[in-house]
This record gives structure tokens, sequence and C-alpha cells, in this order.
């Protein structure tokens, strides 16, 4: 019999060779000084094979012969070894294709999944608010379930959690986002069943709450208490210019120098950052064009033209503005969505073409045959409309008689 000082003394020849211990356990020793033990056995009887049962020195001699005991007595049962690796083998890979499969089809993963394939139609901010949605309120409920098991009681357990809270419209934007997850999975072959589209008229009714605006003839007090106000200057900026040209917040925050033409006084929005995806035109008054000169001199014509008060390499963040209003004496009494709506209110008053207001603001035509036929930017009309309403914001604030240099709050 192979004595352990033997296999470890076995030196590597110009022919592999090998080192026989008994009942067909032997040392394979090949010509690279690789060691391995094999088994040789004939299955059926008369015909020899040789099975190879690990390598030296990671199996000792002894854990080599009590490999080899088991394989005769699978010998003497007429399994051959060969087939029955094979066999685990072909096992071992269902279970872990099947785990694989398990941890690719749980929601958390679907989710995700989902989320990376809606990037590239919608917002910065908007993805990061689905994803913060989907963290908080769906995964700790949903997240390592399988989206072929969920039921509708799961997921309503999850909105039962949110409206426990109070949050109302939050329940509402995380069934939303639920649903296209899981509609996701159906469209993907993950799942046959939808369960959160049978959820309709399950959450409690939400009082609707139209956004906090100043009224008109606030407006002149607002403007004073803005200039006065203690904000720093690029968020007061970012305020006014977001009034002065009728825009959304999100589309200010992330404006960059590159949409400019001060030429032309013209700002273009890209598609991309766009609420409806579609790309926006918007007409810059001289006092809008004032207050960017400003911003230049400030931050140069680089990037954003509204950089973050404490990362200059990042927007200013969602809020900030929103705490600036706050900050002035105007919490609950104005939001920056608001002067949409007063820009709206006002322009509508003054006799302005209402279909040229609703270009400004971004609208989309909700009626199909009218938005077919009306594609027109009235941008002419827009131009002469954004400077009267930025001459009617310098009245209300100054008198009349301020030059055309004049930028909101003065440098």
């Amino acid at each position: 019999m192979l004595t352990a000082i033997q296999a470890r003394n076995a030196k590597p020849k110009e022919k592999a060779y090998k080192l026989t211990d008994n009942k067909g356990l032997f040392l394979h020793i090949a010509t690279s000084g690789k060691k391995t033990w094999r088994y040789r056995y004939e299955l059926p009887p008369g015909k020899e094979s040789t099975f190879v049962i690990g390598e030296y020195p990671v199996l000792s001699l002894e854990a080599a012969r009590a490999e080899r005991v088991a394989l005769r007595e699978m010998v003497k049962a007429g399994v051959n070894p060969a087939d029955a690796r094979k066999q685990k083998r072909q096992e071992t890979i269902r279970a872990r294709k099947a785990e694989r499969q398990i941890a690719e089809n749980n929601f958390e993963a679907v989710a995700r999944e989902w989320h990376q394939q809606q990037l590239n139609r919608w917002a910065p901010a908007t993805a990061k608010a689905v994803l913060v949605c989907l963290e908080r309120n769906a995964l700790p409920f949903l997240g390592d379930k399988q989206v072929d098991q969920i039921t509708p009681p799961m997921v309503l357990e999850a909105l039962r959690a949110i409206e426990n809270r109070g949050a109302l419209g939050i329940a509402r934007k995380t069934i939303q986002a639920i649903n296209g997850v899981l509609r996701y999975a159906v469209q993907t072959g993950k799942a046959t069943y939808n369960p959160a589209a049978d959820m309709r008229g399950v959450l409690k009714a939400q009082k609707v709450q139209h956004r906090t605006m100043v009224l008109p003839e606030e407006m002149p007090g607002f403007l004073k208490a803005l200039t006065a106000g203690d904000i720093h200057l690029t968020t007061k900026s970012a305020i006014w210019f977001t009034i002065l040209t009728a825009a959304r917040s999100g589309e200010v925050r992330y404006a960059t120098w590159a949409e400019i033409d001060l030429e032309k006084r013209l700002w273009s929005i890209p598609a991309e950052r766009m609420k409806m995806k579609s790309p926006h035109i918007v007409s810059l008054s001289k006092q809008t064009v004032a207050l960017l000169e400003r911003m230049k001199i400030l931050h140069g014509d680089k990037g954003l033209i509204f950089p973050g008060v404490h990362y200059p390499n990042k927007p200013l963040s969602e809020n900030t503005m929103l705490y600036a209003l706050y900050r002035i004496g105007y919490h609950s009494k104005a939001t920056m969505h608001g002067f949409r709506a007063l820009f709206s209110t006002i322009t509508n008053e003054a006799g302005f073409n209402p279909d040229a207001i609703e270009r400004q603001l971004a609208h989309r035509e909700k009626n199909a045959v009218r938005a077919a036929y009306h594609r027109s930017e009235y941008l002419p009309e827009r131009i002469k409309m954004m400077q009267w309403w930025a001459d009617h914001l310098q009245s209300l604030e100054y008198d009349t008689d301020m030059t055309t240099k004049w930028a909101p709050g003065k440098p």
C-alpha cells in the first residue's frame, strides 16, 4: 500500500506515471508535477474505466481512501461514478439556475430593472423620486416576494401602512409605481398577473388641494419681501427667474448655459428635461436677460446657471427655493408652482391669447383632435407677452421709470 510520505515525495518524470495503493486507488503524477487521486473500476464487467477523485494534496491519502470506499459501493450497485458525477453537476446547475431565477424574479430585482428601463423617459428628479418611493414604501413589504406570487392583499398591506401615516398622496404614488413594476413583470414573462391592477378604489379618498399661490393683489408685497429677504443671491435669482419665465422649478434648477441664447433672447429646454417630453422654447424678457448677465458674473457662463449653494457642481436642491419662500414669511402662502397659476391668471385677465399662454406654460392639449391641428408655438405673441409680464412685475416693485438694465434684487 502507498504511504503518505511516498505520495508527498513523488516527483514528476519525463513521462506520467502512477503510484498504486490498493483496490483500484492510485496516485497519478503528471509531467507537470500535478498529482491526482484516481480510481480504476470495471463497469460493465470487462470494461475498464478511470475516475478522477481529486487533487493531491488538497485531498489527502486518507480522504482519497474514504472516497474509494464509497465509489466501490457505487460500482457494486451498478452505478457508474462518472455518470453519477455528471448527474450531480447537472442537478447543481439546475439548482443554481433556480436560485438565480428566484433572485432575479423577486419584486426588488424586477423593480430596479424596471426603473432602469424608464431612465431615458424620465427627468433625473422624477427617476430619483420614483426610486425613493419604492425603496421607502414598497420594498419593505414586497421586496423579497416573487413577482408571480404577489397577491392583492400583499399590495394592500403596503398601501394601508402608508395610509396609516396619513400620507395619502404618497400612497397613490406608491401604487402607481408598484403597478408599473408588476405590469413590466407581466410584459417580460416574469409573471402572468398584475395584482396591482385590481387595486382601483381601494385607497382612501384624498381631499383635493390646489397649490397655494400668491394672489395678484398680494404680489407687490411679496416681490418687495423677496427682494429684501435674507436669501442667498443664487437662490433669490433662481426664484425670480422662475417667476419671470413661468417655468417649472425643476426646469430652472437644471437649466444650463448651453440652453441659453442671449442674443436671440431664447431659452431652449430639451425634451428630456420637460414633463411632457417635448422640447420647449421660452422667450426671455430684457429683465430676464439682465438677471442672466448677473449670474454670468457670479458663476461664469458654463454648466449650470443656478448651481447649488453648498455644492456648485450640483443644481439647487428641490426644496431650496420653497424654503426660501418660508424664510420671507410665505409658509403655506406660496409655492413655486403657484407662480405658474398666477402667471396664467394675470395674462388671461390682460387679454392675451389663451392658447399662447398654455403654450408658454408647456401644457399639453388634452383634446387629441385639437392637438393635431394646433401645433403652433405662438412665439411672436409669446415674446410680447413675456416682456409685458416682466414689465408688469417690475412696475409692482419699482417706479416705472427704471431702465431696462433692471435685474430683480439689486446686485
